[in-house]
């Protein structure tokens, strides 16, 4: 006899801790999203930069992952990965993506829009050679998204690149690695309300990159 499938449809949570007014928020995006993101540090959200990013195939096949936001300015919201990894060759494909953070313990969740372009090779390298060693020695260990063996494989390259580098202060970037930048179009900041009237606030970038702000209806 199988078990019973969960009831999924009487999960639900009333929202009720905070709201979003016009008159309460930045003229900007960046300044609006820096605000929040305080308040994600001091509410001790874990791993607050976990973000999931959606991307596309040519196709308009979609894939979607947590990355972790490593930077963020006027310019735009910058991760790192392997540029031969699955989401590397979609961005290739299809510069479009979108991010989302969703911090539950606060309810809000953070929508962004926009193009992705590769960050210069200076940014990348300064960042890469800020890591730890073993996370530098794990990038180039790690064949991302292909196809292993087993576990024993990663762990054996790692050891012989650590052998390798193992007298060594610098461990070289490798070419297959870097940053990419979101530059967004739309942002839109979503607080859960009671009885789901819940508040969206969008930012749309003007040709004259100015930022339009709109209500959406929940």
């Amino acid at each position: 006899m199988s078990e019973q499938k969960l009831n999924l449809k009487d999960l639900r949570q009333d929202y009720r801790s905070a709201f979003l007014l016009e008159e309460d928020i930045e003229k900007t995006p960046l300044k609006q999203f820096e605000k929040w993101f305080k308040d994600a540090l001091k509410a001790e959200i874990l791993e607050p930069n976990a973000m999931t990013l959606a991307t596309a195939s040519r196709e308009g096949i979609p894939s979607a992952r947590i990355v972790l936001l490593k930077d963020y300015d006027e310019d735009g919201f910058t991760f790192f990965t392997n540029y031969s990894s699955n989401k590397g060759q979609q961005l290739t494909e299809n510069p479009f993506a979108a991010l989302v953070f969703f911090w539950g313990d606060l309810e809000r969740q953070i929508r962004i829009e926009g193009v992705i372009e590769k960050i210069s090779i200076h940014e990348s390298t300064s960042y890469y050679h800020s890591r730890p060693k073993g996370s530098q020695l794990g990038a180039w260990a790690s064949p991302q998204s292909s196809v292993i063996p087993n576990r024993e494989f990663l762990e054996l390259n790692l050891k012989k690149l650590e052998e390798q580098y193992k007298d060594k202060e610098v461990v070289p970037k490798p070419d297959f690695w870097g940053g990419y930048r979101l530059i967004p179009n739309l942002i839109e900041f979503w607080q859960g309300r009671s009885n789901r009237l819940h508040d969206r606030i969008t930012y749309k970038r003007q040709k004259d990159e100015s930022w339009t702000i709109e209500r959406l209806a929940p």
